[in-house]
């Protein structure tokens, strides 16, 4: 069953700011004009109710968006990488994967439903950004900011109105298919079905979507036969149509047993309502037992329907008892508000921290520090200069002395490799 999978996906890079002065006739000594790196496209997740699988992404685990360009002359800007849209369906879960934890990142319940997984790299500054009344030429650039990366894994459950469950082979794709337009599989031995079918099932002018779920069989709480992959998908249903093959020797019994994997896998689940309906009606061995097959049943609020997949017989009575279901389901739960998440680019905040580590390394945390530090290359004497500098305006300098830092101590950039030795 194709309803969960794990991909990698990585946003694009920033460009690289480029270096650049101006060259004009009559301007023989213009200032610098490099621009800034494009920022690279972001990873999005968005809901699509035309789709019902998660095929896709088992014939392609990796997916990576475009890269921003590198700035140009005259102050032009790289243009930004295009974002990539991975389309999922409605229904699906979300998580990040990391260090063997799995994080839920989004439920997809409505159509268009979208969120950023995986931001894309900033453009690096040109050497425009880096002029100063005291450096009128500089000759540095940044390079662009790596985009990030994630393990992402999708674990898709049907959203259906109402759901079909049974044993193997009780006829559940057989009414599926007399009653909507779906053609499910099927055939005369069990487990015919290994993925969920849905059809829309009309009713007057209105309508619901119904699911031929996959059998049950004891165990399946634990996991046996198609287990937890079946009661993962029941858990997003409204209404249980449950459905029982008349022609048992104790359909009583089988009811019992599928009730039975319901409540231990979930009791929420086992609380939903149930709609009991006997199939294959129509064999004169069920028509015949007919009123044992309810006698059987007397503990239920209603007593159950007959009906016949084969030849229709019925089904009408199946079709407005879920209706009605429904109904009572909806009037019963309490008015809720789906809100589609905004993407904004993240704010790159100043506030920074300082500290001196058991090791006498001094080390500095805070995102803009981070991201600045990272895209330069200060093995280039112009660009760890201009490195200073900046740490000066932000009051980083200042702090690294008030902690203690004096010149040949290291000091640490966040949580990566980069160190070296301060020369202030």
């Amino acid at each position: 069953m194709i309803d969960a999978v794990e991909i990698d996906v990585e946003a694009g890079s920033g460009g690289r700011g480029a270096v650049s002065f101006r060259r004009e006739k009559f301007v023989p000594r213009g200032g610098p004009d490099g621009g800034r790196g494009g920022r690279g496209g972001d990873v999005v997740v968005i809901a699509n109710s035309q789709l019902n699988t998660l095929r896709r992404y088992r014939r392609q685990r990796r997916f990576r968006a475009e890269s921003g360009a590198n700035g140009g002359t005259n102050q032009r800007r790289g243009r930004s990488g295009s974002s990539l849209l991975l389309e999922l369906p409605v229904g699906t879960i979300v998580s990040s994967v990391a260090g063997g934890r799995t994080e839920q990142l989004v439920d997809l319940e409505s159509d268009g439903q979208s969120l950023v997984v995986a931001w894309g790299g900033r453009g690096g500054h040109g050497n425009m950004y880096f002029r100063s009344a005291t450096n009128q030429t500089p000759r540095v650039a940044q390079k662009g900011e790596p985009g990030e990366r994630r393990r992402l894994k999708f674990e898709l459950r049907v959203i259906a109105d109402v759901g079909i469950v049974g044993l193997p082979n009780a006829g559940k794709s057989s009414l599926l298919r007399y009653l909507s337009a779906a053609r499910p599989r099927v055939a005369d031995y069990p487990f015919t079905t290994l993925e969920p079918h849905l059809g829309v099932v009309s009713v007057g002018w209105d309508e619901f979507v119904m699911a031929d779920l996959p059998g049950l069989i004891e165990g399946a709480a634990e996991g046996a036969g198609l287990g937890h992959d079946f009661l993962r998908h029941t858990e997003r249903t409204r209404v249980l149509v449950h459905l029982i093959d008349g022609s048992l020797d104790d359909p009583r019994a089988a009811k019992r047993m599928v009730d039975r994997e319901l409540a231990g896998y979930s009791p929420e689940l086992a609380a939903r309502p149930q709609i009991v309906v006997v199939n294959k009606a129509d064999l004169e061995e069920v028509d015949v037992l007919r009123e044992e097959i309810v006698e059987a049943f007397d503990d239920l609020d209603h007593p159950p329907l007959f009906c016949s997949a084969a030849t229709g017989a019925g089904t009408d009575a199946v079709v407005q008892a879920c209706a009605a279901a429904l109904v009572e389901w909806r009037e019963a739960q309490p008015p809720r508000e789906i809100g589609v998440p905004v993407v904004r680019p993240r704010q790159d905040g100043r506030r920074f921290e300082v500290e001196e580590t058991s090791s006498g390394v001094f080390s500095v945390r805070g995102s803009s520090v981070e991201r600045f530090v990272a895209m330069m290359e200060l093995d280039n004497d112009e660009a760890l200069a201009e490195t200073y500098r900046w740490l000066d305006r932000r009051g980083v300098a200042a702090a690294l002395q008030r902690a203690g830092c004096a010149p040949g101590d290291t000091v640490r950039i966040g949580r990566s490799a980069i160190r070296w030795e301060w020369e202030r």
